[in-house]
């Protein structure tokens, strides 16, 4: 592992499948996402119901801006249309997902194409035994014993022993750490782990003096997981770049209280506007994939971190 990122080896494959869409390609349907939304919104900026919705969905995502990129994806322009209607179509309020109203859903599902886009050519970890046989996916565990990890996690709490003792430390010292059910898997691909040590320097660097490090509250799940979040309410889509090791849920809100939430955000939009990665505003987790390509660096720790 080390010596794979220490290497910092190149590969012809970086930019296959629909990857190859250009980053002028991918802001230019960010923006037509943002227009198709203010349409969705009206004048009262209120959601629209499923079937207005619809409409404007069927008239709207058969645009260039949309069809450029929904046509690089692996199943086609027409399967990428079908899984955002299918969201529409599917949407129940939850107080459990991050998708508070149908426009913030739809939001969600379009801006997720672009996961799609650059990693719904790989096969997805199907079980949550195949995560855990993965031999493509780093151990953060072993990393952070070793002083690998800039950023911070917690586990999930498996035993009814360690939930108690999460719940009374809520009680006891709320707001001392994200409110946040942890890892199922403390796993994830090099490239991953690569960015997000970049952005946790980044931010180390930007937010006040004293703020906590970057707090990683999702990273690699199987698709059985990932249905089974779907059944209790969240927004858990299919295909995921979470469920090919890609993907990772960022700590935002806790960090108002340290004044740096807004540090974080620069952080994170800026290395979207450089294309390395796909930022979703999720309220709480903002959720990041990286693209194809991104996290080669020649070491697992940004250079400043080394004093070189």
């Amino acid at each position: 592992m080390t010596g794979w990122l220490l290497k910092g080896e190149p590969t012809a494959d970086d930019l296959s499948a629909g990857a190859a869409r250009r980053v002028s390609d991918v802001a230019a349907y960010r923006e037509a996402v943002a227009d198709l939304l203010a349409e969705l919104a009206g004048p009262r900026g209120t959601s629209p119901r499923a079937a207005a919705a619809e409409r404007v969905l069927t008239r709207r995502l058969s645009e260039p801006e949309f069809t450029m990129i929904f046509s690089a994806t692996p199943a086609g322009p027409d399967a990428a249309a079908r899984r955002v209607l299918r969201e529409v179509r599917s949407y129940h309020h939850s107080s459990r997902s991050s998708a508070t109203n149908l426009t913030a859903m739809i939001r969600i599902a379009l801006l997720s194409q672009i996961d799609v886009l650059w990693w719904g050519h790989l096969s997805a970890y199907q079980a949550d035994s195949d995560v855990r046989a993965a031999t493509d996916l780093l151990d953060l565990d072993a990393l952070r014993r070793d002083g690998k990890l800039l950023f911070r996690y917690r586990r999930q709490a498996a035993t009814l022993i360690a939930r108690a003792a999460r719940s009374a430390e809520r009680k006891a010292a709320p707001g001392h750490v994200p409110r946040t059910a942890g890892l199922r898997f403390a796993c994830a691909r090099a490239p991953l782990v690569v960015v997000l040590n970049q952005i946790a320097a980044d931010f180390a660097g930007l937010a006040p003096a004293g703020t906590p490090q970057l707090w990683v509250t999702s990273l690699t799940r199987s698709v059985t997981h990932q249905l089974h979040l779907r059944d209790l309410g969240y927004a858990a889509l299919l295909p995921s770049a979470h469920c090919v090791g890609f993907a990772a849920d960022i700590e935002m809100t806790w960090f108002r209280q340290f004044e740096a939430d807004e540090a974080l955000q620069q952080v994170l939009l800026e290395r979207q506007r450089e294309g390395e990665i796909n930022v979703i505003d999720e309220g709480q987790a903002w959720h990041v994939c990286i693209r194809p390509g991104a996290g080669r660096a020649l070491s697992l720790i940004p250079d400043q971190q080394k004093g070189g």
